[in-house]
């Protein structure tokens, strides 16, 4: 099943194939087998503390062998295991015939080798596996690197809270802001979107061919198998426990995780371009790393290249993400098979997203401030101090204040000349209008440090 990078089809396997390494192991067709095996033994094992004359409770060695086959899990074994899907042409049915085959020369477990997948649709160990699945991906991949990204933003905000900046609303001069108070509005509203990926709970159910255990009361009719299901989902597995189902779980759950990374996402699409901007405009600087080439032909470039190829990945990633909130709780009647092949895309949807925060991590480290293009930018843009000065004649009652600043700022190039001699002109007191006349753009920020401080 090995490709070479020059020939895979994904880029996730091929081009950016290094990059997922942390993710490959998890949600590839390798880690979806892993999961399957850690289901079937946890429900078998479960099945022998049950108190079922039939089926006594398993000896330690034999808890041991069986745990065994789950850490143990290697990729030999999941290439077993798909030899054995060429001949059953059943995925499912394929793990439950390896771990059986694993019971040999094991007389304790060979005499129970039929409550192997007892009383289980495929289902009941694919939903559950792929809830394994995406509770790893989220705890050990996704939500580190979203950490990282609002770790070095957080830095940056605390860093350059006090460095004042023009700020452009609609592509126009406006009221100037800081940097870090810039960085900060992203750092608070990653961490609310961070909260709601955490948050999500990661469904499983494990109930039978329609949900409502049918199979297992034929066998046990005095049995509490909800209680039972219950228990092998929360405390062997870790998940949280689904009641109510069709033959599939109803993947409302998946559908709010992968909502909640796609907001996260548009966050970052967001940043990626202001980002872009503040580069083209000159506020910062990318330091050079010695053998790069930022163009083939123009050899002064340095190309934004980080922040292009992160919102060019978060949009992939978003594409799958929406498709698959959209299309995932849709399933016929008590079920249909649309389903099973979409969610082996969960990785894939994924992976663009890692790739992307990967980029911006890289690109958030070569990020050098210029100062000096940015008070060059403040110190032609006085005409933002008509909105102080008309807001103290306001609070004066000076009649027209805002049509007597859009007269002398408007459309025009604002020297600091044509401000003062309108301040002195006016009838306030002599504070206010001393504090008008010391006023710059660089010093018409409002509360911004502190706020930038605060996150």
């Amino acid at each position: 099943m090995n490709l070479s990078a020059l020939t895979a089809i994904s880029p996730l396997d091929g081009r950016y194939g290094g990059k997922l390494a942390a993710l490959r192991p998890l949600m590839s067709e390798y880690g979806y087998m892993h999961c399957r095996v850690k289901v079937e033994v946890a429900w078998f094992i479960a099945l022998g503390d049950a108190g079922f004359a039939e089926f006594p409770a398993l000896s330690a060695a034999a808890r041991a062998h069986l745990n065994g086959l789950v850490s143990g899990f290697n990729e030999q074994d999941a290439q077993a295991i798909k030899d054995i899907e060429k001949v059953t042409n059943h995925d499912v049915k394929a793990v439950e015939y390896w771990i059986k085959s694993k019971f040999d020369g094991q007389p304790e477990l060979l005499k129970s080798t039929e409550f192997v997948h007892f009383a289980c649709t495929s289902e009941d160990i694919n939903n559950t596996s792929h809830a394994l699945q995406l509770q790893a991906a989220r705890s050990q991949v996704l939500l580190p690197a979203l950490d990282a990204i609002i770790a070095k933003l957080r830095e940056m905000a605390h860093q350059y809270a006090a460095v004042p900046m023009l700020s452009r609303t609609h592509g126009q001069t406006a009221s100037p802001t800081t940097v870090g108070k810039e960085v900060a509005n992203v750092v608070v509203r990653l961490q609310a979107a961070r909260a709601r990926i955490a948050d999500v709970k990661i469904l499983a159910k494990m109930n039978g061919a329609v949900g409502n255990y049918n199979a297992h009361l034929s066998a046990w009719p005095q049995h509490d198998w909800e209680a039972f299901s219950r228990k092998v989902v929360e405390s062997s597995l870790g998940l949280t426990f689904q009641p109510y189902s069709i033959q599939i779980e109803p993947h409302d759950y998946m559908a709010e995780l992968y909502d909640a990374i796609a907001r996260t996402n548009t966050i970052l699409i967001d940043w990626s371009r202001d980002v872009w901007g503040y580069v083209s405009l000159g506020y910062f600087k990318q330091r050079l790393k010695a053998g790069e080439i930022g163009s083939s032909t123009m050899p002064h470039k340095v190309n934004p290249i980080d922040f292009e190829n992160a919102e060019g990945n978060l949009g992939l990633a978003n594409a799958l993400l929406k498709h698959l909130s959209e299309k995932l709780p849709i399933s016929r009647w008590q079920r249909d098979l649309t389903d099973s092949t979409v969610l082996r895309n969960m990785g894939v949807a994924l992976g663009y997203a890692v790739l992307a925060y990967q980029s911006l991590g890289v690109g958030l480290n070569k990020l050098e401030l210029n100062e000096e293009a940015l008070a060059k930018d403040l110190d032609n843009a006085w005409e933002v101090l008509a909105e102080p000065i008309q807001t103290v004649m306001r609070r004066y009652g000076v009649q027209g204040a805002y049509e007597k600043l859009k007269e002398v700022t408007r459309g025009k190039t604002i020297r600091p000349e044509d401000l003062h001699g309108l301040i002195k002109s006016l009838e306030i007191p002599a504070a206010d209008k001393d504090r008008l006349l010391a006023m710059t753009p660089a010093s018409y920020v409002g509360q911004a440090a502190e706020l930038a401080r605060r996150v």
